[in-house]
């Protein structure tokens, strides 16, 4: 095989797929079996692509092609380090560990030192695109020696997202660049999103709003140098009618509590760690955490108030404002 990607949650298999799907026989493997079944299925249905399972780490390993190559997309952490203790066994000196999940960027440069010992290439790529992403073309962030990114560079630069200046990868540079450059990507989307939640927020409880109404301004900005993926998303989830009850938006039966991988927390402890003022992303940061504290914001709720004006006593020009 000319590649293997151990890890096969959504991510993981879809990825798989995306290599396969662009000619490179690709070996997957997984800690349970059922997930190597589902994705070689996957492969079958989707056109028989050139993918096959392996029984254990072992047959993993030993169905690559030399020099081999690995990306593995499991949990940032622990899990990582296991992974690679256990691929480690099998492979040689010149072979490649891709890390393809978000992590921070020492425990890469960590983690590339240990394998040092063994001659084996360590790799941390950051992805970005989501599931989507990952099987129709992801931006691919690699970072790690020169020599091993060569090996891998004609699988990703097929694989990722195409664009008219050409494929949205590329070498980010040295070990825990890649991890670096993700991390610093995914603390800006952390304030972008926050920007979006913020204006939605003024649009519905000041301007009241409706969510149709709301889309619609959203995909008109999305028509100006506002143009992006977010915006682009955000007019299409707030006119999505919900097709569970058949009533309202989907928008409306959304939990307001959110979670977060660790990527925007990594960003701003950089951040702190450099000087560098980071006001837009911390205080998205802090808005996650309130908002991740649900139960509390109830209680709070009961004890505190906000201002007595309402909003129709708010003083705005609604077209000035949107505008």
């Amino acid at each position: 095989c000319d590649i293997g990607l151990y890890g096969l949650a959504v991510m993981g298999q879809n990825f798989a797929l995306n290599m396969a799907s662009h000619g490179f026989k690709v070996c997957v493997g997984n800690r349970s079996p059922a997930k190597v079944e589902l994705t070689v299925n996957r492969a079958k249905d989707e056109g028989n692509l050139p993918l096959v399972g392996s029984a254990d780490v072992e047959d993993f390993v030993k169905q690559l092609s030399k020099p081999r190559k690995v990306v593995i997309l499991v949990m940032a952490g622990k899990p990582v380090d296991e992974t690679i203790a256990k691929l480690s066994e099998y492979m040689e000196e010149g072979d490649v560990i891709v890390d393809g999940g978000n992590e921070w960027f020492q425990n890469t440069l960590r983690r590339s030192k240990e394998l040092e010992s063994k001659g084996i290439h360590f790799i941390g790529m950051g992805i970005s695109g989501g599931e989507e992403g990952a099987r129709n073309g992801p931006s691919l962030m690699p970072g790690g020696p020169k020599a091993a990114y060569d090996m891998i560079e004609p699988v990703i630069t097929k694989c990722a997202a195409q664009v008219n200046d050409g494929p949205c990868t590329g070498y980010v540079g040295p070990v825990g660049a890649g991890n670096y450059v993700k991390m610093i990507h995914n603390g800006i989307e952390y304030g972008d999103m926050q920007l979006i939640g913020e204006v939605y927020d003024i649009m519905r409880n000041v301007l009241k709003l409706s969510n149709d109404e709301m889309a619609e301004i959203f995909a008109e900005w999305n028509k100006t140098e506002l143009e992006s993926y977010l915006v682009e998303i955000t007019s299409t989830i707030l006119a999505k009618k919900d097709d569970l009850t058949g009533e309202g938006h989907v928008v409306d039966y959304v939990l307001d509590k959110t979670g977060m991988k660790g990527t925007g927390r990594w960003t701003i402890q950089e951040a702190a760690e450099r000087s560098v003022a980071a006001p837009t992303m911390a205080a998205s940061l802090d808005a996650r955490y309130i908002s991740a504290r649900k139960d509390e914001r109830v209680k709070a709720s009961s004890m505190l108030k906000g201002p007595d004006m309402t909003s129709a006593e708010i003083p705005v020009n609604k077209a000035q404002l949107i505008d």
